[in-house]
C-alpha cells in the first residue's frame, strides 16, 4: 500500500510532456470555439497525435473543417446557460483530461473612453470572461474524473495590466478579468489536484488577429501545446505565452 501511494504521488508531480504518444489513448481534450482559427488548429494537431478531441461550435452545421478531422463535434454557445447545461448533460460520464477555453471575441472599435459601446462590452465580457467560467463550472465533474485535471484559458498579453497602453477597453478588461478568475480557480481547486493557467497565444493570423499578425495558427498552437505538455503543479495559476515565458499580471 505504501509503495502504491508513493507511486501515485510521483505520477501526480510528473510533467505532462508534449502530450506524448504513449498517453494518447488516455487523453481527452475539450476545446471551445474549435470551428476556426486557433481552436481548429488545436483540434487538428491533437487529433493528428491520436488524442480524443471534443470540439465545440456555436453552429456545428457550419463547422465543416472541424468535422473533417473526425473529432467529436458538440454544439455550444458559452454565453447561453441552457447551451452549457445541455452540453454537460450530453457529456455526463465522459472523462475530460484537459479543457481549453478558447472561444473569444475582439471588437476593436472602443479605442477611447468616448466611443465605448457598453452593449458590445457586455457581450465581450459574456464571451471572454463569463464563458470560460461557466464551461469550467459545468464540466468540473468530467475534469475531476480525468487524469490531467487541467484547465487552460486562452487569454492575451493585452489582458496584462502591467503592459496596458490604452484603447480596446472591452477586450483588455475581459482578458484581465479572465486572468483573475483563473488565478482564483487555481487556488480553489489546487487541493483537488487541478492545474489552471492562462495563456497568451501570441499575435496570430486569424479572423480575430488579422492578416498582418506575427504567428500562423500552426506556430502558435505548436508552442502552446509544448508549454501545456510540460506544465507541473509549480506552474499552477500561471500566466504564460506560447514560448513558456511567464507574463506580468
Amino acid at each position: 500500500m505504501k509503495n502504491l501511494l508513493v507511486t501515485l504521488a510521483v505520477a501526480a508531480c510528473l510533467p505532462l510532456g508534449a502530450l506524448p504518444a504513449h498517453a494518447q489513448e488516455n487523453t481527452t481534450v475539450l476545446i471551445t470555439g474549435a470551428n476556426r482559427g486557433i481552436g481548429l488548429e488545436f483540434a487538428r494537431q491533437l487529433a493528428a497525435k491520436g488524442h480524443t478531441v471534443i470540439g465545440t461550435a456555436r453552429k456545428p452545421e457550419r463547422a465543416a473543417e472541424l468535422k473533417d478531422l473526425g473529432v467529436r463535434v458538440e454544439q455550444l454557445d458559452v454565453t447561453d446557460p441552457g447551451s452549457v447545461t445541455a452540453l454537460a448533460a450530453r457529456l455526463d460520464g465522459t472523462t475530460i483530461d484537459i479543457l481549453i477555453n478558447n472561444a473569444g471575441i475582439f471588437d476593436r472599435t472602443d479605442t477611447s473612453l468616448e466611443n465605448i459601446d457598453f452593449g458590445q462590452m457586455e457581450k465581450t465580457l459574456a464571451v471572454n470572461t463569463l464563458g470560460p467560467l461557466r464551461v469550467a463550472q459545468a464540466l468540473l465533474p468530467n475534469l475531476e474524473a480525468g487524469g490531467r485535471k487541467t484547465i487552460v484559458n486562452i487569454s492575451s498579453r493585452l489582458g496584462s495590466i502591467t503592459h496596458a497602453s490604452g484603447r480596446w477597453y472591452s477586450y483588455r478588461a475581459s482578458k484581465a478579468a479572465l486572468n483573475m478568475a483563473t488565478k482564483l480557480m487555481s487556488q480553489d481547486l489546487a487541493d483537488r489536484g487541478f492545474l489552471c493557467v492562462v495563456m497568451h497565444p501570441g499575435w496570430v493570423r486569424t479572423d480575430l488577429g488579422g492578416s498582418n499578425a506575427t504567428y500562423s495558427t500552426e506556430e502558435s498552437v505548436t508552442g502552446m501545446l509544448k508549454v501545456i505538455g510540460e506544465l507541473t503543479s509549480e506552474q499552477n495559476g500561471g500566466y504564460f505565452d506560447l514560448t513558456g515565458e511567464a507574463l506580468p499580471w
